[in-house]
């Protein structure tokens, strides 16, 4: 594992902190709610200010945190006590408000557990073929994603996925994440786009890739699809003040931020396009209407089309996989922040701090398994966009323009333009609040 002066674990290279932040950025959202709301909002429609808001806050917000974590070589804690200190000389106040990411971050993990245990368990249905064996049955398909999310209805599979998140994170930065990462999102990506060919052959399929290309002007007037596109490709992007924070600090300062930026969002907008070219067109072929998202969507609705397709055995069994892979990634970074802050406020040696959180996140988790779907809103709801807001606060206007660009030009071939500060001072963090307000407002956007 290779290690920076301050003997900090670090990511090996580029390539495995790009996956790694990509395999954080790829998660459920991309899979149960972006083919949604891009056949809700018809196509291209959705599709134009989605990707005009990826490459603002990937400019501006991936950025930031990217260089915030390195510059302060720590988690929110470290990196918000770094921007006050840098302002007043007093690290304390930042280091308070600090705490507030990475308790969120704790949170919506325990929440993405108990969900990254269901897919353990629809992964396992699919391999044994007792998907399949369902047939058309709705009340036997509804029925067991009933059981499943229910109070204590999955405790097994929860354990596992914690077992398992908490092995990989274990072996560290490199030895662990880095290369669960390098084996999970190539491969994400590789089974993602077989599916994606196999379903363009089936009859029916071009029914939805004509409508993913549909565009309707008078829709792109309407101010709720700017909200919502916005609010995908915020939470999508998974900027909250603590994952990407995290990450950022094991990285380099020889390697460049803004490029990592630009990678991980690409990478990001690829998966989410290729779960809709798998999931639109599916529902096409099946003759079903893509009416809803969420777990409705990935544990019932699919599992229908899935048996009703030719070689939907095998699909199931690959699409599962694929988000069993997008899960894990996202859960691995979630508990990172959390355990990193056990290791530089607690020094806590890495096996201990992962075996403390693991604790307490499955404890949790097991319990919350009835409530899981409010508790997930009320973290994303509130505290991710205020961390991703604090978080663009302390970088752009508390440690001010001088730290700001140093921290991001570090590695990089040519310095940042002019447009970087005011971006993220006048754009990134009022958006930032938007998303806290229009989320609380409208019961989520993301």
């Amino acid at each position: 594992m290779k290690k920076q002066n301050d003997k900090r674990s670090s990511f090996s290279g580029k390539l495995g902190f790009v996956l790694s932040a990509a395999g954080a950025s790829v998660g459920l959202g991309n899979i149960w709610r972006f083919p949604y709301m891009v056949s809700d909002w018809g196509g291209m429609t959705f599709l134009i200010p989605y990707v005009l808001f990826v490459i603002l806050i990937g400019a501006t917000g991936l950025i930031e945190e990217m260089a915030l974590g390195r510059a302060a070589k720590g988690g929110p804690i470290k990196a918000f006590g770094k921007c006050t200190e840098v302002r007043t000389g007093n690290k304390r106040i930042g280091e308070v408000i600090g705490a507030l990411p990475v308790i969120g971050s704790l949170a919506l993990a325990i929440g993405y557990t108990v969900v990254v245990g269901w897919i353990f368990k629809y992964t396992y249905l699919a391999i044994t073929g007792q998907l399949s064996d369902m047939g058309h049955d709705m009340d036997a398909i509804g029925g067991m994603f009933g059981s499943t999310a229910t109070s204590y209805g999955n405790n097994l599979w929860l354990v596992i996925a914690v077992i398992v998140t908490a092995v990989i994170m274990a072996f560290g930065i490199a030895g662990g994440i880095e290369r669960a990462n390098k084996f999970m999102m190539p491969l994400l990506f590789v089974l993602f786009l077989g599916l994606g060919i196999y379903v363009f052959t089936l009859p029916g399929a071009s029914d939805g890739y004509k409508y993913i290309f549909t565009i309707n002007p008078k829709g792109l007037l309407d101010p709720r699809l700017w909200i919502y596109a916005f609010g995908q490709a915020f939470f999508s992007l998974s900027i909250a003040g603590n994952g990407t924070v995290i990450y950022g600090s094991y990285l380099s300062e020889s390697e460049n931020v803004v490029s990592s930026a630009r990678n991980v969002a690409v990478f990001d907008t690829v998966a989410a396009l290729l779960a809709a070219f798998v999931i639109i067109p599916g529902m096409a072929v099946g003759g079903a209407e893509l009416s809803s998202g969420g777990p409705g969507l990935m544990f019932i609705y699919l599992v229908n089309v899935f048996n009703g397709m030719q070689g939907g055995k095998i699909v199931g069994i690959i699409f599962y996989i694929c988000v069993l892979f997008a899960g894990m990634s996202s859960l691995v970074n979630l508990y990172e922040a959390p355990i990193a802050t056990l290791e530089e406020r607690l020094k806590f040696k890495r096996p201990v701090a992962v075996l403390s959180i693991a604790v307490v996140g499955c404890a949790v988790a097991l319990v919350i398994q009835g409530i899981v779907s409010g508790w997930m809103d009320a973290v994303s709801i509130y505290i991710c966009p205020l961390g991703a807001m604090l978080a663009a606060i302390m970088f752009f206007w508390v440690a001010g323009k001088d730290f700001a660009i140093s921290a991001v030009n570090k590695g990089n071939n040519k310095p940042i333009g002019k447009w970087f500060m005011p971006l993220g001072k006048y754009v990134l963090v009022p958006l930032a609040f938007i998303a806290l307000v229009a989320g609380a407002m409208l019961g989520g956007i993301g």
